[in-house]
């Protein structure tokens, strides 16, 4: 418990020796558990110069052909590194009697080895007192507002930057403006009037909902893909306002060194190099058993008939849902079209062994989701290929007493980020289409079996 105050809060000063000592004990610890994980996975062994190469080259090298849980996985261990990480940097760099806007290079790559390498040297220095201001609900309310509305106007210039013009739905647009948001808040909120945490956090909260909301009226997104962005931006937002707060009470509340760290946000966003994702071929498997043999089950797995409307709430809010099969053809090169609620995957057959295999390409499919929204036309950027299916399997398995496992596989990219997040949300969703099918398919077979 002692150390877990030392990292995650901020009631302790940090000076230079303990910031090196607790910093080479924080990377003892992410460097023993990234080696664990990496290790499970894929049997190769994770080298201290990997955190030196691209995210591209380790996704290609290191992390190929690595099961679906180890990118998520990761990124839940490396969260609490970073926070310790913000929170040992942002007390170092108060306690050397610099602006905690210096935190922000934290988050350079290769300028954030330098700047931890310079604090554990830079001497203690007493930190100005923050300034004596009554506590009052009169200057909270403006100042909250005045807060509110500039969080608001850079999320949405971030939005433009990165969608509309750069058409990249990167890091700079999921992290980098969320804790942009947050820190722009919370200093400007803290200026006038010293806010606690909690009021700092409610503040950064509601700004974060109102730039949501927003995008929402607006008609720029639809209700599902900002209700699958808000932990993180929450989450992120958070982390940020706790920056934005000790900049403003510490003794920095000059506006042009805040002005000058945001706008690396949107340098960031220009500077973001392009392709870090989409380099993984993610596979989600689902399985059922049919009580029915193999070459029954082979009959309704090459095409369905129609499935009734679903009544799972997932699909009612826009996910695309499957409603039938069809095919042309018999073996290699014959079409199976799978129309689902937002259009038609074309399916070119590539393997064809009646009661055991049937695999597929993808060269056509329709968007992911239709966006809940009152505005007619509403269509990000994201729902055009930023999630492609590439292509699909479906294996049959004998069991005893003439029953049937059919296995059913999808594989795709992703070109989202931060990658492992939006993971979580495809393979869960990619989960429930397949049990769609999978159990239509069972309810076919089983009572055609039944027929007999």
């Amino acid at each position: 418990m002692r150390f877990a105050r030392y990292w995650w809060t901020f009631g302790q000063p940090v000076h230079p020796r303990d910031y090196l000592r607790h910093g080479l004990l924080l990377t003892a610890l992410k460097y023993s558990g990234d080696v664990l994980l990496v290790r499970l996975a894929t049997g190769s062994f994770w080298t201290p110069l990997d955190y030196l190469r691209s995210v591209p080259f380790l996704l290609a090298t290191r992390l190929e052909g690595a099961p679906g849980w180890v990118l998520p996985t990761m990124a839940l261990w490396t969260l609490p590194f970073l926070w310790a990480g913000i929170s040992l940097t942002l007390r170092r760099a108060l306690d050397a009697g610099w602006s905690a806007w210096t935190t922000l290079g934290f988050f350079i790559p290769v300028v954030n080895y330098g700047l931890m390498a310079v604090l554990c040297l830079a001497p203690s220095r007493a930190a100005p007192a923050p300034k004596e201001r009554p506590r009052s609900y009169e200057p909270r309310l403006p100042s909250a507002l005045l807060a509110m509305a500039a969080g608001v106007l850079f999320g949405l210039g971030m939005v433009v930057l990165t969608v509309l013009r750069l058409g990249q739905y990167g890091l700079a647009l999921f992290f980098g403006t969320p804790f942009a948001i947050g820190a722009l808040t919370a200093f400007l909120f803290n200026r006038r009037y010293p806010a606690s945490r909690q009021e700092s956090a409610q503040v950064t909260m509601m700004t974060l909902l109102l730039t949501a909301g927003s995008l929402f009226l607006l008609g720029n997104e639809g209700v599902v893909c900002l209700l699958m962005a808000l932990p993180l931006g929450l989450v992120v937002g958070l982390m940020g306002a706790a920056v934005g707060r000790a900049a403003a009470l510490h003794g920095h509340p000059e506006l042009p060194p805040s002005a000058v760290a945001l706008a690396l946000v949107p340098l960031g966003a220009v500077l973001e190099p392009r392709g870090v994702t989409g380099r993984v071929l993610h596979e989600v498997r689902s399985s059922v058993v049919i009580d029915a043999p193999p070459l029954e089950v082979w009959k309704h797995v090459i095409a369905f008939r129609p499935l009734p409307e679903p009544t799972d709430l997932v699909f009612r809010l826009g996910i695309a849902y499957p409603r039938y099969a069809t095919i042309e053809g018999e073996g290699p090169g014959a079409i199976r079209r799978c129309v689902f609620s937002t259009g038609t995957f074309v399916e070119p057959i590539t393997a064809w062994e009646p009661g055991r295999r049937l695999a597929f390409d993808v060269t056509a499919a329709p968007p992911p989701l239709r966006e809940l929204t009152p505005f007619s036309g509403v269509a990000p950027p994201h729902l055009d290929n930023y999630l492609r299916s590439t292509r699909g399997e479906f294996r049959l398995v004998p069991l005893p007493g003439g029953r049937t496992r059919l296995e059913g596989s999808t594989w795709y990219e992703l070109r989202i980020a931060p990658e492992p997040y939006w993971q979580v949300y495809s393979d869960w969703l990619i989960h429930r289409i397949h049990a769609r099918v999978l159990r239509h398919i069972e309810a076919e077979s089983e009572a055609a079996a039944g027929s007999w």
